[in-house]
Parts: C-alpha cells; structure tokens; sequence
C-alpha cells in the first residue's frame, strides 16, 4: 500500500509534554524492514458476549489471578532494565517530520510515526511511574510471564470485564494520566481529516500491556464498554512503543482470512465507525526495538502498548 503524508493544520503533539509544540520532536525512529518474529503459532480463544444491537459478539478470555495466585499481584515489576545507569547527553528536541498514514478499513487506521522518539520515553517514564506498585503490572496466569497488564482510570480483566471496581489485591487503578488523553484526542483528531464518520470520544480508561518476545493477543472484539460508546462506535486508540508486533484483524474469526500489519513504536492505531466490532489480536513481537529508544528510556527488550477507550 503506498505511503501518505499527512499534512496538518496543527502540530501532532500536544504542548501537555511540555514541550513547545513548533519546537516538537517528530524525527523518524530507525526502521528494521527485516525482521525476525517468533514462529510459535497463536492460540484464538474467544467467550460469546450478546450485544442487541450488534449480534453476538466475541471477546479475549484469559484466567486473571485469583485469591491463590495473588502472589502475582505483589511481585514489582519495572519497565527498566536491571543495569547500571548510564548518564545520557541532552538530546534536543528537532523541528518535527511528517508522519505517514495507512488506512486499513473503514474507520481503521495507521498513523505511523505519530509519536515522536523523545515523548516515546516519556510515555516509558509515565507508566514506570506506577509499574512497580502495587497498581502496576501484574500477569494474567501465574505460570506464565508473557504478556503483563495494568489499567489507569477503570479496572479491566479479560475474564470480567469491567465489574470489579478494584483489583484483586485491593487496589483501585490511578487516573488516566492528562498527557495520554492528551496525545490520544490529538490522533482522533488528525485522524478523523483522513477517515470518515470516525467519532470523537474522551478517555477515560487505559489499558497498558508490556509484551515479552513470546506475547501474544488472541483474536477477540472490543466489547466490554457501555452499549451507549459501542453503539456509537467510539473509537479505541492504540499507541505503540518498543518491539515491531505483528498486528492481525478482519471481519471474521477465520485466521487464514484475516489480514495482518506491522505496528512500529510510535504507531498509533485507531478503529471506530464501521470498524468498531473488528476482530483483532496481536500474533507475535518482533526480536528487537531501535537502538535510540533502548539507550534513551533503557525499557525493557519488549513491547508496551497503552490502549484508551471511552466506557
């Protein structure tokens, strides 16, 4: 699919990073064209969900932790590497590149590059805030240390949804951090000059995912919000850093029918409208991240992906 060039009327970054945005970074992270992803085959696991105005519908089930495995709630984890601290030299933030944009589907799209390198780390340093806490990450099964999750603004599992206020460590998720709402706003926004009939909506739950090498997403749809946010097809917005993942989604649960794209750190990702009840699941990570974000945010070999929504 060929490459577009956005062009907008305002800059992509919003000045909550505290950064003037004429003066923002928007500098192209180092791309890898070939790389090498996990071959492990995926396993799609889906529980049927009954919306009226949408038909069935189909969600990700995983085990969460339960009163036995709380010993998985209490374990830290950080997003930093475990080495010594190497003072960085000052990076200055450069007159900002364009990004490009790929559409997908019908209120699917790409914006590739969307997050400057230097927010990137931000971002890292926003979520290292609250990963070591006892709000912070936790996995979903106790044996198995592939994909690690924590929620801001509203409580989210894969088994419940959002019914439990709390976790089952107690603990009630912070509030959705103002630069994130900020950034994700700004992309609907940019978005919606490219994409029709895509909604806007205000954040206010995130879900942040840290995905070793082996972490995978079975194939589900986005439906646990309010029957007034599906019904209205709010968008979901999916920011990416870290390692390349192989991103799959179609409108049926056949593997061999879905598509598949490549979600870059820095990508953004929104679907809403016409694809708001898109089947999507994230099949592999890649092997590596770019060098710069390595050095800069030192964030563990893996990917991070926060996901806001509007309940």
């Amino acid at each position: 699919m060929a490459m577009n060039n956005l062009s907008l009327c305002r800059p992509m970054v919003s000045s909550s990073f505290g950064v003037n945005p004429t003066q923002a970074d928007r500098s192209s992270h180092p791309v890898s064209l070939f790389i090498r992803l996990n071959s492990p085959s995926m396993s799609f696991q889906s529980i049927k969900f009954k919306d009226a105005s949408r038909g069935p519908l189909s969600r990700e089930c995983h085990c969460i932790p339960v009163v036995s495995e709380w010993g998985t709630e209490t374990i830290p984890f950080s997003l930093i590497k475990d080495r010594p601290f190497i003072k960085m030299p000052i990076i200055e933030r450069t007159p900002s590149k364009l990004s490009t944009y790929q559409i997908l589907e019908p209120g699917m799209i790409v914006l590739e590059n969307y997050v400057s390198l230097m927010d990137q780390v931000d971002l890292v340093k926003i979520c290292e805030k609250w990963a070591a806490g006892p709000g912070g990450f936790y996995l979903y099964r106790s044996d198995e240390d592939y994909v690690r999750q924590m929620c801001f603004g509203r409580n989210w599992d894969p088994e419940t949804g959002y019914k439990n206020r709390y976790r089952s460590n107690g603990f009630k998720p912070p509030p959705v951090p103002y630069e994130l709402i900020s950034l994700a706003e700004a992309a609907i926004q940019d978005a919606q000059i490219y994409v029709d009939e895509l909604p806007s909506m205000y954040p206010d739950t995130c879900l942040a995912r840290f995905y070793n090498n082996f972490g995978r997403v079975s194939l589900h749809q986005d439906c646990d919000e309010s029957s007034d946010s599906l019904r209205k097809g709010l968008p979901v917005v999916t920011i990416s850093i870290g390692s390349i993942a192989e991103f799959v989604y179609g409108y049926t649960r056949y593997y061999k029918r879905l598509k598949s794209y490549l979600l870059e750190s820095g990508d953004v990702l929104i679907f809403g409208g016409q694809s708001r009840h898109i089947y999507h699941g994230v099949k592999q990570i890649g092997s590596h991240t770019s060098c710069d974000l390595d050095e800069l945010s030192r964030m563990r070999t893996g990917r991070l992906s926060l996901t806001l929504r509007q309940f």
